[in-house]
């Protein structure tokens, strides 16, 4: 008998500077376990001080001050009302890619999207695994901004965010690693998602990424009118990929082949995102023409090829790691399934806009 586990909900609303202060109080708890996490995971490998860690944010800072003054001001309120200072939530904006400079990325999911021909009724369904350490904060947020958009969110460390919007826009995400030598200094990308997904029409969310979106994530976007895309990123290009057979399947290595390196101080981790990724094609294509929310729980649960699996325990690779949710989003019905732990532990709980 699987657990079940509900998250309370965080609800903030108004100008962005309020909805920060409400999300900063309510949730200070976790806000500061993971600037502590930050300091101490980076200063564990790489004897790296605080004052070096906040001066390496930093060096973003402009970039995002350009593109989104609103979520500047966002994190301004999010400061006060955690009592923290401003450096140190946008440095937590900035954590994977500090994890690639400190070269101490340990995040991996398995993302899909599928619609029209290849689900039950033609229903657009977008989710995914959430893998990282074990012990992570973890806030499920609802807000309401001042134009009447409504967002729903699980977020991650305090900065990085799930999405699904009252606009019927619904996006998943996974890491790509790159080594240290492509890193360069772009807009974070846990510093893009904010903007992309104020947005109200699907098109307008993927430009967002497209012009900003130079980083180490892979996006899948899904809208509610049955459009799924996603776009793959490196610090200098970006590469928007189409649905086959009304779906899209993604782990934590690159499909587009100009962006495909031959080495990497990941690839430890590669065959495991390959496999990762075989097996929900697989199970995708079981099913196509009658996936449902329900068939993609019982994916998202697989232990095909454990350690290897879509539900990711603890392993060598990840001694204390492991998947810490699930999500499943419908945009079309504005409503969010999601796990509070593994998937094959803990019910799916019904969250809705």
């Amino acid at each position: 008998m699987k657990e079940k586990k509900k998250f309370k909900v965080i609800e903030c609303g108004g100008t962005g500077y309020e909805i920060g202060k409400q999300y900063g109080s309510a949730c200070k708890e976790s806000i500061t376990k993971s600037i502590s996490s930050l300091y101490s995971s980076l200063a564990y490998m790489n004897n790296a001080s605080k004052e070096e860690i906040i001066a390496k944010a930093r060096k973003h800072l402009p970039l995002v001050e350009s593109l989104d003054p609103e979520l500047i001001e966002t994190l301004k309120g999010q400061a006060e009302g955690a009592g923290v200072t401003f450096d140190e939530v946008f440095a937590l904006r900035c954590q994977l890619e500090l994890s690639i400079y400190y070269q101490r990325i340990m995040a991996l999911c398995t993302c899909f999207a599928a619609t029209g021909t290849a689900t039950r009724g033609g229903k657009t369904i977008i989710g995914q695994t959430f893998d990282l350490m074990k012990g992570m904060t973890m806030d499920l947020v609802k807000v309401k901004r001042a134009d009447g958009l409504e967002q729903l969110s699980l977020v991650f460390w305090g900065a990085c965010e799930l999405t699904l919007n009252s606009a019927g826009i619904g996006m998943v995400l996974n890491v790509l690693p790159i080594p240290i030598e492509e890193h360069t200094i772009q807009v974070p990308c846990c510093c893009v998602i904010p903007k992309a997904m104020r947005q109200k029409n699907i098109g307008d969310a993927l430009g967002v990424f497209c012009a900003s979106g130079r980083s180490l994530l892979n996006y899948i976007l899904a809208s509610g009118e049955g459009d799924i895309v996603q776009i793959e990123t490196r610090p200098d290009d970006f590469n928007v990929l189409y649905p086959e057979r009304d779906m899209l399947v993604h782990t934590n290595h690159y499909l587009t082949d100009r962006f495909k390196r031959a080495k990497s101080p990941f690839a430890l981790m590669e065959g495991g995102s390959h496999i990762r990724l075989l097996r929900a094609r697989k199970i995708m294509e079981k099913y196509h023409g009658d996936i449902t929310v329900e068939r993609m729980m019982e994916m998202l649960s697989d232990h095909t090829d454990y350690p290897d699996s879509i539900c990711a325990h603890p392993c060598q690779f990840m001694p204390v790691g492991g998947t810490l949710s699930a999500i499943i989003m419908v945009p079309e019905d504005k409503v969010a399934y999601i796990t509070h732990g593994n998937p094959c532990e803990y019910e799916f709980m019904e969250y809705k806009l």
